[in-house]
């Protein structure tokens, strides 16, 4: 599916349903100068453009008519919008969010869940922004480095260790999203963000879970990041979900695997039982790629929080340019 490239109707859209999901205002107590559905639609705004907080500030005072759709008369302050990045996209307000999505095309008719799986994949982000001159010039230094140490007798193997921790260190540091995706419309079903390139599979349980009460999922598909027993136990004997999984943890074995179900996984592709439903896990590949094309492929916060707030404030712009680019074909 296409997604909207119209600012003006995702900025109209995300404060239409800022206005359905969020109450007017914080509290009683807090300053009543803008809606928190206002609010919302200037984030959205913001990472539809992928700008500073600064920026985006700057465009909207440039834009007055875009404002006054929206009931306002002048932009929300820079800070404003910072201290707004933590209130808003809290979890469970992206919960109702992705609630209110799954309702919309399902009653559209979009979904196919009942025919077309549903579809996991993790992806990371970057910490900030790099150039490609920049990866270039850290690659050589990195390489005449390594030379240089190979050539000093003592001491031998300290640089590869030094190497080896740093990029222990940048692995763990590094901004992780996972997405249970609807293959038929690229729709963000569920959405578990953290922090640190670890195992997949631990999140298996929450994105089936959180898809399967939105949509009724009949299927799923999953790389071998996600294999386990336990989740194939999950999908199919608790939720009656067909799980459709890789059995690719471990080391390389002739050996079939002991759990019964991972047994079954590796029999039914060997012979390519599965290979029309597994072809559709590639779907949540392309969603991660329009995310990244669309917003951005580095994140600007600075602390693992606000990282994670990000990229769940990501998640829903992307559902929004989809549904702006549903209700413009109709």
């Amino acid at each position: 599916m296409l997604t909207c490239q119209s600012p003006r109707m995702v900025f109209i859209t995300a404060h239409f349903i800022g206005q359905q999901l969020f109450k007017k205002y914080p509290g009683p107590c807090s300053r009543h100068d803008f809606t928190q559905a206002q609010l919302f639609a200037c984030l959205v705004l913001r990472e539809f453009f992928g700008l500073s907080y600064r920026r985006t500030e700057q465009l909207l005072r440039d834009s007055p008519q875009w404002l006054a759709e929206i009931g306002l008369s002048q932009p929300p302050d820079h800070n404003t919008l910072w201290r707004a990045l933590d209130r808003i996209p809290r979890t469970h307000r992206v919960n109702r969010l992705l609630d209110l999505f799954a309702r919309c095309f399902e009653r559209m008719g979009r979904l196919r869940l009942n025919a077309l799986p549903l579809a996991l994949d993790s992806t990371c982000f970057e910490q900030r922004h790099r150039s490609a001159h920049y990866d270039r010039r850290c690659r050589q230094m990195r390489l005449k480095s390594e030379a240089k140490a190979q050539n000093m007798p003592e001491k031998p193997g300290k640089w590869g260790a030094s190497v080896n921790a740093s990029r222990r260190r940048r692995l763990l540091a590094m901004p992780k999203l996972s997405a249970a995706v609807a293959s038929s419309c690229h729709l963000i079903l569920a959405a578990k963000v953290r922090t640190g390139n670890g195992s997949d599979a631990p999140d298996f349980d929450d994105l089936l879970t959180r898809s399967w009460q939105r949509a009724k999922v009949k299927t799923v598909v999953a790389d071998s990041g996600y294999d386990s027993e336990e989740n194939h136990r999950i999908a199919r004997q608790e939720m009656g979900v067909r799980s459709i999984i890789p059995p690719g943890i471990g080391r390389p074995t002739a050996k079939l695997p002991r759990g019964r179900w991972r047994r079954h996984m590796a029999r039914r592709f060997a012979r390519k039982a599965d290979q029309a439903a597994f072809g559709q896990r590639s779907q949540s590949e392309t969603v991660h790629s329009m995310i990244k094309r669309n917003c951005g492929s580095a994140l600007r916060s600075r602390t693992p929080e606000r990282r994670k707030k990000e990229m769940l404030l990501r998640v829903i712009t992307h559902n929004i340019m989809l549904l702006c680019g549903e209700e413009k074909k109709e």
